[in-house]
């Protein structure tokens, strides 16, 4: 199934629930009411903005459909619109002070008399009447606040109220819904064979503004254009070189901006993707359907998820050997949930800005019990002791490490989307991954689990899907599958320097404690890059170390100890250091780093005999 059409199949979901605008209605951001006397005049400003946050936020309402305002004539809205049409008033580009916009309010004028033309109703005629009567320097003798300016606004006749007895907005008046179906369903547009729906019916010129992409415009981008003449084919502009059914167009924008909008549960973002979800109600009924959304809300680490089902996952987590498998995730579900439907169909993407338009980042069509698969198969590459988590990592945890200071606008724009798609269909994880740790502890950061967990997992899922597609590229490296944790029999030579290297530096702090800067500070980057060239010179400032704790009274049998590990570890090594090792064996030697540094020391009477440490021979090639 396509986006559009999956969007599209959605909207029908959505619209049954009442969770999404009718078809010719937009649910749109309204800051205020204007209050009208019948016979048009402003009697008074209702506020309708939440004031719960920091920042005042418009109320979302549905009002007739908003379209893009291409080109430079002003086109209004229908019954709602900016301060600029309705009252021809801003705050002005430029300059402080009120601005006005004759030509914008004009527009509204004109927009009104034509489609208002005859009409009887007591809320048209007032809209009307303010619309003739009103004039820009009237604004001050009203006293309206100045928060009016730029704010989109709708108009409210005074006293009217609906069934319920609840405040009425004139666009709702089944008079002015009439004119506006009316309106809609007059078009000039030619027909053609909808590419989404497969009918004949008016090819949509203009696709709907999207809204809720993270650093895309406030106004809204456009997921279909076609705005320049390298786009266009056959002579075709805009819509017509991919045709799409103004109703099939109207449906798939409503129903993805539910899902982008605040708090829908179903939206978070991956670096620069803003990542939406929706399972597929069609087949198995919407209960279910909103059952699974539930557990992939958790499952992915989404915020406002069930407890009840991310306690589940946590209690996996947490049993066994500390990493959940599949089928342990299924049981803690069905404990909870026996009727969930493991065959839900789910469907996710992923967008990003690019200019006026969004980007596709990230499209992928699965069922739950896949999903869950696919997760436990990618929390099981990020196993790594000691633990670098306490619970399940959602995909956003795993940006933080590769943030530059923890900064999230430092993460690589592509990085998001392209891990999540690693971690939905099994395959590799993009390189950029491993290139980007590397990055950052050359940069002096720390190996941190999370950061060791990242490597690990990279080098595994690689080792798993060597001899199928790409290869990965020569290196040091054994090929075999990396420790989980400290393995002492591991015999790749990059992950035993890394497990030198730790035991160099634990004789560094043990001897000489806190100091400025430590071989880690200086050598940890360039030891994985170039063994050669720098264990030589470790291993020498080493022997003075030992030298020390030899001196020093109860430290005689700790560098016994540590010339022990010495001993074991660099009888695993060949004769001949490498003088560079790729990004591959930089990870493996990492990971050994980790591990060894986070190893529990044995008890003192472990080290019973005098071992010397041995020259470590050095790359005369």
């Amino acid at each position: 199934m396509t986006i559009l059409s999956a969007l599209n199949s959605h909207y029908g979901r959505l619209e049954r629930c009442g969770g999404v605008a009718p078809f010719g209605f937009s649910t749109e951001s309204i800051a205020f009411a204007l209050v009208l006397s019948p016979d048009g005049g402003l009697n008074s400003c209702r506020d309708l903005r939440d004031h719960t946050g920091r920042q005042p936020v418009g109320r979302a309402v549905t009002v007739p459909r908003s379209s893009k305002r291409s080109g430079t004539t002003p086109r209004a809205f229908f019954l709602w619109d900016n301060s600029k049409f309705v009252l021809g008033l801003g705050t002005g580009t430029g300059r402080p002070g009120v601005a006005t916009y004759a030509a914008h309010a004009a527009a509204f004028h004109e927009t009104h008399e034509r489609l208002l033309d005859g009409a009887a109703d007591p809320g048209l005629l007032a809209v009307l009447r303010f619309l003739r009567t009103w004039v820009p320097s009237r604004f001050g003798q009203h006293r309206l606040a100045s928060a009016l300016l730029d704010r989109n606004l709708v108009f409210q006749l005074d006293g009217d109220v609906d069934t319920d007895g609840h405040a009425r907005f004139v666009h709702d008046r089944p008079a002015a819904r009439a004119v506006w179906e009316r309106q809609v369903g007059e078009t000039d547009r030619p027909s053609a064979v909808c590419l989404v729906t497969g009918r004949i019916a008016p090819v949509a010129r203009l696709h709907p503004l999207i809204k809720g992409v993270a650093g895309a415009r406030l106004s809204g981008a456009s997921l279909v254009s076609f705005n320049r003449n390298a786009f266009a084919s056959y002579g075709k502009e805009q819509g017509d070189n991919a045709p799409v059914s103004e109703a099939a167009a109207s449906n798939y924008g409503a129903a993805l901006n539910a899902l982008l909008a605040r708090n829908s549960g179903t939206k978070m973002r991956f670096g620069d993707t803003t990542t939406v979800f929706w399972a597929d109600a069609s087949a198995c009924g919407e209960t279910s359907a909103r059952k699974a959304e539930a557990v992939v809300s958790c499952a992915l680490g989404f915020p406002r998820a069930s407890a009840a089902y991310a306690a589940a996952f946590e209690g996996c987590w947490e049993g066994g050997d500390g990493y959940p498998e599949v089928i342990h995730i299924r049981r803690a579900l069905e404990r909870i949930d026996a009727d969930l439907d493991p065959g839900t169909r789910i469907h996710i993407l992923g967008l990003s800005p690019n200019g006026p338009r969004l980007a596709v980042r990230l499209w992928h069509e699965t069922t739950l019990d896949v999903l869950l698969a696919r997760l436990a198969e990618h929390w099981e590459d990020l196993r790594i002791e000691p633990r670098a988590w306490h619970r399940p990592p959602s995909p956003l945890a795993l940006l933080q490490p590769v943030a530059r200071r923890g900064d999230p606008e430092t993460v690589p724009p592509v990085l998001g989307g392209e891990m999540m798609r690693a971690i939905l269909t099994g395959g590799r994880y993009p390189r950029i991954l491993l290139t980007a740790v590397l990055q950052r502890l050359r940069a002096g950061e720390p190996v941190t689990g999370p950061r060791a967990a990242i490597i690990r997992a990279v080098l595994q899922r690689d080792v798993r899907h060597r001899g199928c597609g790409r290869q990965a590229a020569p290196s040091f490296t054994t090929g075999m599958e990396v420790p989980v944790s400290l393995d002492r029999q591991e015999p790749d030579p990059a992950y035993r320097l890394g497990r030198l290297f730790a035991l160099l530096e634990n004789v560094q702090r043990a001897a000489l404690g806190r100091v400025n800067a430590s071989i880690r500070d200086r050598y940890l980057g360039a030891a994985s890059a170039t063994p050669a060239s720098i264990f030589p010179l470790l291993l020498r400032n080493t022997s003075y170390h030992l030298a020390v704790l030899r001196r020093k009274s109860g430290t005689g049998g700790l560098a016994i100890w540590f010339e022990r590990e010495m001993n074991e570890v660099m009888a695993g090594l060949d004769m001949t250091l490498p003088r560079h090792l790729h990004a591959e064996s930089q990870g493996r030697f990492l990971v050994g780093y980790y591990h060894q540094r986070c190893a529990r020391k044995p008890t003192r009477d472990a080290a019973k005999a005098d071992i010397a440490v041995p020259d470590l021979p050095t790359d005369e090639g």
